[in-house]
C-alpha cells in the first residue's frame, strides 16, 4: 500500500474547461480527468494536477481557462516547465518518495527523470493506453460514485 504522506498523484490538465474561474478540481471537464479525479481522491494521497500554464496546481486552487498545452510547446519550455513543477511539488511535500502519473508522454517526460534522480519512485499506471483504454482502466480501478 502506498503511504499517503509521501505519496503525490499527478493528474494532466485538459482541454476541455469551464467557460469561468473556479476551483481546478472542477475547471476540467472531460470523462478523463474526471475518472483520473476520482481515482486519485480514493487513493487518500495529495493529488495535484499538472497545468501547462501554472505548473502544479493544487485541487481547490482557483484558475480561470487558458489554452496553453505542453503538446505544441518546444522541448526547452518543457524542460523548464519540468523544473518549475518539480520545485513546486517538494515544495508541497518535502518528504516525497513516490509519484503515481496519471498523465500524458509529454507531462511526464522531463518531470518524471527529474523526480527518479531525487530518488522518486515513479509510477506510471496507464501507460502505453489510448484514451479509451485509459478510460476503461480507471472505470475498472475506480470507487462507482459520481463526480
Amino acid at each position: 500500500m502506498l503511504h499517503a504522506a509521501n505519496t503525490a498523484y499527478l493528474v494532466s490538465c485538459v482541454s476541455q474547461k469551464r467557460a469561468q474561474a473556479c476551483e481546478a478540481r472542477d475547471l476540467y471537464i472531460s470523462d478523463l480527468f474526471r475518472k483520473a479525479r476520482r481515482f486519485s481522491e480514493a487513493s487518500g494521497c495529495p493529488w495535484f494536477i499538472l497545468s501547462a500554464e501554472h505548473g502544479l496546481v493544487t485541487p481547490n486552487q482557483v484558475i480561470a481557462p487558458y489554452d496553453r498545452t505542453l503538446n505544441t510547446m518546444g522541448v526547452g519550455d518543457r524542460r523548464v516547465w519540468a523544473d518549475r513543477v518539480a520545485t513546486q511539488l517538494y515544495d508541497a511535500i518535502p518528504d516525497l518518495s513516490q509519484v503515481v502519473f496519471l498523465a500524458g508522454k509529454r507531462y511526464r517526460e522531463f518531470l518524471a527523470l527529474h523526480l527518479q534522480r531525487r530518488g522518486v519512485v515513479v509510477s506510471v499506471p496507464m501507460e502505453g493506453l489510448r484514451i479509451g483504454e485509459q478510460l476503461s482502466w480507471l472505470g475498472q480501478h475506480s470507487p462507482r460514485s459520481a463526480v
